[in-house]
């Protein structure tokens, strides 16, 4: 009996020096990128791990430290795209999950499947496609010739344009709830129309609320598909523009906005952070609940 508790002992503090050490690697460099982010010495080189003097000053250089890096513009762009996609992707995957978990008709299946090999690929695969295509879509508007390349417009709906495909987990959830309840509305005169926004969407804001999380929080950190639509400077997004300040060309640059860096990468984190913590407990029934076999 000693014997096998000491192996269930030491088995279990192995596993923990295991997660322990994982943690420590994981959360090491972001401790001290935020560290950095307070760090007086804006150079890229340090000569230690922890900051010797501390200041407010990195911050404050975003909004109004130099006209040339707009960080409140680009954060304005970030959050009009994020926004944007999250409302078009968001109704996209709940009334695609939808019809394919209440409705029946020929092709169902096959689109299932093949939603299922697409998604299997990254999307920025076909990153170049779609901006040869979105290069030859323009409007105009008083007088005025809008193109869909270096356009914020045109960046929420290469977010959105396949938000549909990811209906998996959304329409496991649909799944679970009882179809007696579209039998019931239906008998007495609800449409499906009716039926999906006035019953089934009020039940599940679990999966709602993870899925306005994820399609969020993709454009929100994007940095691929926003540096190809966009190239000019006052339409940035936070990641694009920041990353200016590493890649400008010259190895001044970066000494001199590293710690700025640092800081706009700290603070474009912290809304995502207090998401999850306000929308934790929905966030995992969701994702629970659209993990039921359909």
């Amino acid at each position: 009996m000693i014997g096998i508790r000491s192996k269930r002992i030491a088995s279990d503090t192995i596993i923990y020096l295991v997660l322990t050490v994982m943690v420590v690697i994981w959360l090491f460099p972001l401790i001290w990128m935020i560290m950095r982010a307070f760090d007086v010495n804006t150079s890229n080189k340090v000569s230690t791990i922890f900051p010797e003097h501390y200041t407010f000053a990195n911050f404050k250089y975003l909004f109004g430290g130099d006209e040339m890096y707009p960080y409140g513009k680009w954060l304005v762009n970030t959050l009009i795209v994020a926004t944007g996609s999250c409302i078009i992707s968001t109704l996209f995957v709940l009334m695609v999950s939808y019809a394919l978990s209440r409705l029946r008709f020929k092709a169902r299946k096959k689109l299932m499947n093949i939603s299922l090999i697409l998604g299997l690929f990254p999307g920025f695969l076909s990153v170049i496609a779609l901006y040869y295509i979105f290069k030859q879509v323009s409007f105009t508007i008083g007088g005025e010739t809008i193109y869909l390349t270096n356009n914020l417009l045109g960046l929420i709906l290469v977010y959105s344009i396949g938000a549909g495909t990811g209906f998996y987990i959304v329409k496991g959830f649909f799944d679970t709830v009882p179809m007696a309840i579209d039998e019931a509305a239906r008998i007495d005169g609800a449409t499906k129309n009716r039926i999906f926004w006035q019953m089934i969407i009020p039940l599940s804001k679990p999966i709602i609320i993870y899925t306005i999380l994820t399609a969020f929080i993709g454009p929100w950190c994007d940095f691929i598909l926003a540096k190809v639509f966009i190239n000019d400077a006052e339409k940035y997004t936070v990641a694009i523009g920041i990353q200016q300040w590493l890649n400008a060309g010259d190895n001044d640059t970066i000494g001199r906005h590293f710690t700025h860096f640092c800081a706009g990468g700290t603070l474009i984190a912290v809304p995502i952070v207090i998401l999850y913590l306000i929308m934790q407990k929905f966030y995992v029934a969701g994702i629970t609940g659209g993990a039921a076999k359909g």
